[in-house]
């Protein structure tokens, strides 16, 4: 027996009880493990590894404008090369995830005291690391396509992963910073978050398998029968780059896209700077905001799927975008007001889960219009477009946050003030509030405008579009 042949599964029809409430525990393992990046990589830069706040924002700019240019590519590999064991898609969520753990662990040490040879294998680590983890992100996105079949299929599996995106988030309020402190007494304090990313690596990889498993007999099984046909309907990379210009809707999707992970990335790595600086080395507040942010976007990713099927995923997703920029300007305003800002900025979290539930099905909608236009499939290769925004938001997450730090001489007045244990001022403190609610606000204000005037894909445009579609495809014998 050719031990390369590929398995063949019973194909399967409508979501199981299980696809409908725990597909998404890969993504909860997933940001598990990307939070320690998210929350503490810029933190490790300057006061763990010792690096000025200038070079910080280099390393972490270098590396993401690496990672935003190949971000576009992960789609193209997995839809232009010969598919796998397992299937196209579902394949890539047990091929690649493993060596994760290793390297991106990596990127959380200084191996040398040289400055520019200690910043070049934090860099080499980043850029590697999320090379190998963007194979497995962007099948596991593309899943939502090739699973759901209808609308409400595809928000259904959308909102059932933004909730268990939002909950491996609760975890980290919990599992982040105090198993950081209980592994420093066993790696010491420079190498804690090392520890923590490679533990938490292991279990995303665990949780990927379970949607391996979970999601067995929904994709078709390439074989010698049907290969030729696949060829004909699958695009070509000059058809992928021609295909996503005849696609406006999907354009204006990506670059709306990037407000919701601007909340998420920029919001989350400033946070530290917020509740530690300028409210003082608040820690406790800290635990609650993230604790609350987490439980909020819960909610808001569980009940999107609900509102999506009344008003439609656009629609859900402008509500959650308005809701996003009013709090985090509330935010601003109330910088010097701790309790209003846990509120409002726990707040803010409804919105971004309810957005990070809708998002995926308007990219599924935007698979369908494009097929509809060009008569071939690019799932893969447009679903994998959700990378793109979410790695320029990587990007300038280090560029807003290292931009406010050297605006404010962070380097030279504020960490010596603060380790002399006086107070900032109140203009150094609003500061601090730019990357963690103003910015944020600001991109949330465009996403609503490009969403309204520029995604005009509605429910009953993406029924007509499938309907003839199916109307293609010729019935079998």
């Amino acid at each position: 027996m050719d031990q390369n042949a590929p398995e063949t599964t019973k194909k399967r029809n409508g979501l199981t009880n299980t696809l409908k409430y725990l597909f998404g525990v890969g993504d909860a393992g997933f940001v598990l493990m990307s939070n320690v990046e998210t929350f503490y990589f810029m933190r490790f830069l300057t006061n763990f590894a010792n690096f000025t706040a200038p070079i910080a924002a280099t390393i972490n700019s270098v590396f993401s404008i690496i990672d935003a240019v190949l971000s576009w590519i992960y789609g193209a590999i997995i839809n232009g090369t010969k598919a796998k064991k397992w299937g196209r898609y579902r394949s890539w969520l047990v091929i690649t995830p493993w060596i994760v753990p290793f390297i991106f662990a990596c990127q959380f040490i200084r191996f040398s005291e040289n400055v520019p040879l200690a910043a070049t294998l934090i860099v080499i680590a980043a850029v590697v690391s999320h090379f190998i983890w963007n194979l497995g992100y962007v099948a596991n996105s593309a899943m939502v396509a090739v699973v759901g079949k209808t609308p409400d299929e595809k928000v259904t599996l959308a909102s059932s992963r933004a909730t268990w995106n939002n909950i491996g988030n609760l975890a980290f309020s919990y599992l982040g910073l105090p198993f950081a402190t209980v592994l420093a007494g066993i790696v010491g304090e420079k190498n804690q978050f090392a520890a923590v990313a490679f533990v938490l690596g292991i279990v995303m990889v665990l949780t990927y398998f379970a949607h391996f498993k979970m999601t067995d007999g929904y994709e078709e099984i390439e074989t010698e029968q049907t290969v030729q046909l696949t060829k004909k309907n699958k695009m070509k990379f000059g058809e992928m780059l021609k295909a996503l210009g005849r696609n406006p809707h999907l354009i204006c999707l990506i670059i709306a896209d990037l407000a919701k992970w601007c909340v998420n990335f920029v919001v989350k790595a400033s946070a530290a700077y917020y509740f530690l600086d300028a409210l003082n080395g608040n820690t406790k507040l800290q635990l609650v905001y993230t604790f609350t942010s987490a439980l909020c976007a819960i909610i808001g990713a569980f009940l999107v799927r609900y509102l999506a099927k009344k008003v439609s995923s656009r629609t859900a997703m402008i509500i959650s975008y308005i809701w996003m920029a009013v709090f985090l300007f509330l935010v601003y305003i109330c910088y010097d007001v701790p309790g209003a800002s846990i509120i409002f900025i726990s707040l803010a979290f409804v919105g971004y889960g309810m957005a990070l539930g809708t998002a995926p099905a308007l990219y599924a909608d935007a698979v369908t219009y494009s097929t509809w236009k060009d008569g071939k499939d690019a799932s893969g290769w447009i679903m994998g477009l959700q990378n793109v925004p979410l790695k320029v938001a990587i990007f300038l997450r280090g560029v807003i946050i290292g931009a406010v730090l050297i605006a404010i001489n962070y380097d030279s007045e504020v960490k010596p003030a603060l380790e002399a244990g006086k107070q900032l001022a109140p203009n150094v403190r609003q500061a601090l509030t730019i990357p963690f609610a103003l910015v944020p606000a600001i991109f949330c204000v465009v996403g609503v405008l490009l969403l309204i005037f520029g995604f005009r894909i509605t429910k009953d445009k993406v029924l007509q579009y499938q309907k003839e579609i199916d109307a293609r495809i010729p019935v079998e014998e």
